[in-house]
This record gives structure tokens, sequence and C-alpha cells, in this order.
């Protein structure tokens, strides 16, 4: 590929590119809602509070995310900057291409641009002391945030900067102050996350004709970053200067004496490079950004396929008919706040895994070599221990077909370039990060293969799956295999590995069994039972095993943190997590209503939030559910397996209530790149699904008057809440199609049918309605409808 650079070859993989980030990037159809539904999304939602979202621009699972950082006294100490913003903040410290939306942990922040009026300072400065760094203050009532345009006025120099983007392109417009001097910052020191070391090589380069490429390795929460980029002027430069400041050595790029042309070639490399360009401030400067996993030259060739003018308007025009269309997927009716909720939840959805492949279809894996996609569209930012509860399965019913069988085929790839053999974990630029637990790109995979999704080698998937299960050396997989548990007196937080490699075997065991591999499906039905071997019928929690057997001691239920039996909770919040057999929890309890009175005493018990003040991520609290945090996200719907759907609708409601609002600070937790958000949109619409794998949907209780669903078949699903209103939020009676509708549960290929699901709601709870214990939904314990 490197040498087949001429017109007729590089005109076709510059075509097959476009059209690859096309297919990638746009819905089968869209409906004449996507203007409206584009109105009502507020992109603070989010940045506030504990939700770690960024405002910033952006297209549907683009691999640039153009947003501003705002400043903090210490990014090495920046949990709650994960995304770069914060709403309470008011200082900017620039604007970088990369960002997580909603993550825990973080990184990126890569190649931070600042528009400056007058003198240059190279560092960002004390927050106490306004204009002693190159950050400025800002106000909100001089901001915009839209689905792909972000816009505010950076006070301390009158700048207005405008962003907009493509899939691998970050467009900026800066309209400075007249009089003064104008200049653009770039910092490739600064990142999320920040330490000194953090970056282990960069390089800057000004060539010929202004077009100012480079690159950087970090060793951040990835080691071994790469990220390269390209960046043109729509002005000519007066003149230039690269620093590093680490060995305080300046470049300067203005012309020497008898020179013709300001636009010297320049380069430098180091690890704390910064760089500040020249312009004329009479009129705006466009600046076009673009990055490459791969090499400059692939950004530049990025830039040249995605940005080939100088259309900022352009740009943002084509970045928001994206939003529309892909937001028409669902035309939700309600008032203007369920609206702009809905509407900006399922934006949310829409953020991750994001792209993370050139135009000619190469990208860097986890070996950090270069490889080729052939015939599909790699993703990473696969945050898989949260993504796989709600948010895939979202897109396995809203979405065409290709979009999942993409993620899958990214997800085989990484597999066979991984220097150890497994599926990703928690990966991102290609790169695993080997956070939290579980092997949940296992359930992602066998979702899209139960619902039959194809366009990618089952064989080859069965194979990687298993081959994620059976990998001894990672989290005590060797120990429960071998004990079928996983032993806290060798491996931490062991009760929760032992609930969660118990899911991820139920579901190997359903591909196995629909592939006809019987002696696979056989092993892994019998793992997937594993959970009984974490269960204490004397205190009715999941504890901690030993090696020998026995549970550990002393036991505390409320116990929780690093090194404990669970991971990011506590009894509490694990020991309901056996979606795979509700049926079997229900029976090891003793009976329905002693299981019930335990969720009870859970959402029921008063509890200081400050017990949970070393553990950031447990938050969103209602007694001691904590949905600020995946594990518990099911819960409410387990009131349905019982029986009693009645329960589960009160408790959505306070939840919905409590953990979500229409403003910056409405998510109670991380968003954990869309998955708070797909819960949101799961349970608005009515269904939720508690079993990836299974193909079903538990009913708890619609949330909006009337929403469609215009599927990817060209088939519509509308759900109709008649009676829906603050006093009447029971479900009294359903019908589908115009039948009757007595069960807790849809599957997936009603929905993807098309049809009608019509709700009569009620003030009072309707104790008859999907009470037939015989009619709940599927579980190990209970036959398959």
């Amino acid at each position: 590929m490197g040498q087949a650079r001429n017109g007729a070859h590089r005109g076709h993989w510059l075509a097959a590119g476009l059209l690859a980030g096309l297919a990638a990037l746009s819905p089968a159809h869209a409906a004449g809602n996507g203007d409206a539904a584009y109105a009502a999304v507020d992109p603070f939602i989010g940045t506030g509070g504990e939700g770690h979202t960024y405002p910033g621009a952006t297209v549907p699972w683009g691999m640039v995310q153009l947003s501003p950082d705002t400043q903090i006294k210490s990014r090495k100490d920046g949990y709650g900057w994960a995304a770069g913003y914060r709403y309470d903040d008011h200082t900017i410290v620039g604007f970088s291409h990369t960002h997580f939306s909603g993550t825990g942990h973080s990184d990126l922040g890569d190649v931070l641009l600042m528009p400056i009026s007058g003198d240059v300072k190279l560092e960002r400065g004390d927050i106490d002391k306004p204009g002693s760094g190159y950050t400025s203050r800002f106000r909100h009532a001089t901001e915009i945030a839209q689905p792909g345009y972000y816009a505010v006025t950076l006070d301390d120099y009158g700048v207005r900067a405008e962003l907009t983007a493509s899939a691998r392109v970050g467009w900026h417009r800066y309209t400075f102050a007249q009089g003064k001097p104008a200049h653009v910052l770039i910092d490739l020191r600064t990142s999320m996350y920040d330490y000194p070391g953090k970056v282990s090589w960069s390089r800057l380069r000004v060539r010929d004709d202004g077009t100012v490429t480079g690159f950087r390795e970090t060793r951040g929460w990835a080691p071994g970053r790469q990220l390269y980029f390209a960046m043109k002027f729509s002005q000519s430069m007066s003149g230039h200067e690269l620093h590093d400041t680490e060995q305080d050595v300046p470049y300067r790029g203005f012309p020497p004496p008898g020179a013709k042309d300001p636009r010297q070639q320049a380069q430098i490399e180091g690890r704390q490079l910064v760089a500040a360009f020249d312009f004329d401030a009479k009129k705006p400067l466009l600046v076009k950004v673009s990055i490459s996993p791969v090499s400059e030259d692939n950004a530049l060739a990025n830039l040249d396929a995605e940005a080939p003018n100088w259309d900022f308007d352009g740009a943002r025009i084509a970045a928001k008919k994206q939003w529309s269309d892909a937001l028409s997927e669902v035309d939700a009716q309600g008032d203007a706040t369920q609206r702009k909720a809905f509407y900006t939840a399922l934006y949310h959805t829409m953020l991750g895994p994001t792209l993370f492949m050139d135009v000619d279809g190469r990208y860097r894996g986890p070996d950090n070599a270069v490889h080729q996609a052939n015939g599909w569209t790699n993703y990473s930012t696969f945050s898989l221990w949260d993504t796989y509860r709600g948010l895939h399965p979202l897109m396995t019913l809203l979405q065409p077909p290709q979009r999942t069988s993409d993620i899958v085929n990214s997800l085989l790839a990484a597999r066979r370039e991984s220097p150890y053999g497994i599926l990703p974990v928690w990966a991102f630029n290609g790169l695993e990060t080997w956070c939290m637990i579980g092997y949940h790109a296992v359930p992602v995979i066998a979702d899209a293969y139960m619902k039959g999704i194809g366009g990618f080698d089952a064989n080859e998937a069965l194979q990687a799956m298993v081959a994620s299960a059976d990998y001894g050396p990672y989290g005590g997989i060797k120990q429960y295999r071998e004990l079928g548990y996983v032993p806290i007196d060798e491996e931490g937080e062991a009760a929760s590995k032992t609930l969660e490699y118990a899911f991820d075997d139920w579901t190997i065991a359903q591909v196995a069994q629909k592939m006809g591999k019987s002696d696979v499906a056989a092993e892994f039905s019998k793992r997937a039972a594993s959970w009984k071997n974490a269960y204490d019928p004397s205190t009715g929690f999941m504890r901690a095993r030993k090696r020998d057997g026995n549970f550990r001691e002393p036991f505390d239920p409320t116990a929780s943190g690093y090194g404990s039996d669970y991971t990011e909770g506590n009894a509490w919040q694990y020991s309901w997590y056996v979606p795979q057999d509700v049926a079997g929890l229900v029976a090891a309890h003793g009976g329905a209503d002693k299981l019930l009175g335990m969720l009870d005493a859970a959402f029921d018990a008063k509890v200081d939030p400050k017990i949970f003040a070393h553990m950031e991520d447990i938050t969103g609290l209602i007694g001691w559910y904590a949905h600020g945090n995946e594990p518990g996200h099911h819960v409410a719907y387990l009131y349905a397996y019982a029986g009693q759907p009645w329960r589960t609708q009160a408790r959505l409601k306070q939840i919905m209530e409590s953990q979500y609002a229409a403003r910056p600070d409405g998510l109670a937790g991380n968003d954990d790149v869309g998955e708070m958000s797909a819960w949101y949109v799961f349970t608005a619409l009515g269904f939720y699904p508690v079993t990836p794998g299974s193909n079903q949907y538990v009913i708890g209780r619609p949330f909006l008057p009337r929403a469609t669903l215009n599927l990817p078949n060209g088939k519509r699903f509308t759900v109709i809440a008649d009676g829906l209103n603050e006093k009447h939020g029971y479900i009294g009676s359903a019908t589908l199609n115009g039948k009757p509708l007595n069960r807790a549960y849809l599957t997936h290929q009603e929905i993807i049918a098309g049809g009608e699901l019509r709700f009569t709601m009620q003030k009072e709870p309707n104790k008859n309605w999907a009470t037939d214990t015989t009619q709940l939904p599927y579980s190990m314990s209970s036959p398959s409808p």
C-alpha cells in the first residue's frame, strides 16, 4: 500500500473509504421527525455532576470528538474531568480532538488548539490567576451546543470559537478581536489524566505549503498509543514558533533576511511540544484537523477525502443531517422536557463505540501494528463491562445489521491481532486497558448471533468466545475452571467475577446450541450454573469462597472497595446478578416473596452516601441500589420475573424520577459510553433486555405517551400508552397488534416484525396483569417460549 499512491489506485481507496464511512455513519432511512429530534437534544446534559459527558462536536460514532477542555488545578487528579469539560468550570484550556463520553477513567485529549488574541503564553497558568497562562475565561451565556456543533466566546481574548466535525476531521472557525495579533496555539503536552512522562514522544512539522502534521505517543491508560494528525489553515501564516518546553528550545519560523516565502518548513521532536502560529485577525480563520492511527500521510489523506474545501457551514450542515437521520430512528412524543431527556439519551448512545479506521481501511490493532479492514468498518472504544447490557442490544434493534456486524468483526479482528489471543476487555484506539472484569465481548457477539445478525464468521466467533472464556491467566479464570468459582484468597473481587463469568458462559452455550455444537453447549451450560457456588443460603447474599470451599470471613454485606469480594459494589448490589437463571435465583431464596423481600430491603434501606466515599463510581443511590453503576441496571425488572410486574413499574418510576433529569447534572452516574443513556431509552419505551442473548425484552412500563421505532428493515413498531400521566403510571392492560398481551416480555422477532404495542394506563396497580408464572421471561430453569 505504501507504494501504491498513484492516481487510479489512490482514487479507488479514497472512494472506498468514503463509502465505508458513509455506511458506518448513515442509517438505512430517515423519517420526517429528524429535525425536531435534533432540536430536542441538549449536549450539556451529563456535563455536570457525575455524567462525564462532553458538549463538543462529533458525528454518530465518529473518530473525532472535538470539544472544549476546561481547567482544573491538576489534570492528574481529574476524575470529574474524564471527558475534558465540566459544566461548573469557567476557564477553557483549549479544544482537543479526542474524548470519551461518560467514562469513569480517562485518557485522550489529543491535539489541543487554542485561539489567542494578543501576546502568546506557552503555559496554562494558574486557575486562580486569570491571564497567567494561555487559558481563557468563558460564560455559559455565550455557549451553543448542538449535535455536531459547539460555539463559545473566549472572554479574555474576545475570540468567537466555533467547532464542527466529520468522521475523521475537526473543523474550527475563529473570529478574532480586531486590533490585536491573532495566533493559534497547539499543545501536544496536555491530556486527560495528565502526569509527568505520559507523553513518550511527539513531533511537529510545518510543511512547505503551511500544512502542519505531527504525532504523539503516550503511555497512559493504553500504553504505547500512537496518534497522527494533519492540520490546514485557511490563511497563510505570517510566522510560527515551535517549542520543546522540556528542553526550552524554540524554533523560530519567521523568515530570515532575504526570504520571500514566510511559510518556512520547520520540524521539532520531543516530549513536551507546543507551538504558536500567527495569522491576520481581520477575517475569520478556518482550521481543519484530521487524525489517523496509522501515519501523518494517512491523516493528510483523511483530510483531503473528508474536507476538500473551506466550507465550514457546509460541514456543519452535513453533521446536522447525519444526526437528524440517526435520531429519526425513534419518533418520540411527549412534552418538551420528556423529548429533551429522551433524545439526548438517544444521542449519547451514538457516541460509542467509535470509528477507528482511515479512509483507506487501515487501522492500528492491539499489537500496535497496522492492519487492513476489507469489507467492514473497524471500531474501537469498547467499554464492554458496561455496554453489553443495554447499548449493544439497542444497536441490534435500531441500527442496520451492518453496524453490529462491523462491531463483531472489529472484536474478532482484535482477537486475531491480540498478543493474548482473546477478545477485548476494555479497549480504545485498538489497545487493551484490562479495565473491569468479565469477558463481555462474548455476550455482544452472542446477542448478535442469536438475533440472526450475520456478516461475520460464526465458527471463528465461537472459537474466539471459547478462547476468551478459557484464558487462564486473566482474572482467576484458571481457578474458576478448576473449582467452579474464583477463590478470593487468590484473586480479588472474586464473587463478582464468578457471577459475571457464569453469565458470559451462558451466552456461549446459547450460541453453541444454535450452531449444533452440543459438546460446547453442555460444557458452558454447566459453567453457567457456577453462580450457585457464590450463593450463601445462610445470608441470602452472593459471597466469595476461598480455595478450601469456605466463604471468606468476616462478612459484611455493606463492605466495598478494591480487594473486597465485589467489583465497584457490595453484596447488596451484586447478589441479584443472575440474569441467565432468575428462576434458579428465586428457588435458591426459597420463593419469590423472600427474594423480593430482600430487593425491597435493598431499595428501602437508609444509607449514608458517604459510605462509598472511597468508591467514586458507586453513585445514584436509592437505598443500597446504585443506579449510577451498571451491575444493578436489571434489578428493578426482577419483580416481573416473580409475577409482580406492578412492583417493577413502581420501582422504575422511582429510578427515572430520581436518577435522570434534563439539566447538566442530570445523570446520576458516569454515562459509560452510552450505557446509562441506553437504559433510559429502553425504559422510556417500556421494555429492557435483562438477558442479552435470550432475544427477549422484559416489559417495565412506558414513560412516553407514544413512540415509534423506525426499524432498519423499513417496518415500524409503535408503543402507545393510553391515559399515561403523572397519576396514571401503572399498566392496566396491554395488547400486541390488537390481541391481548398478558405476559411481561416481548421477543426480538415480535418487535422487528413491526406492529403496535398498546398499553392502557391506570392509577392503581393491576395485580392480575402478567402474573402467570408459566408466562415469565426466559431463564435456565424455565423453557424458552
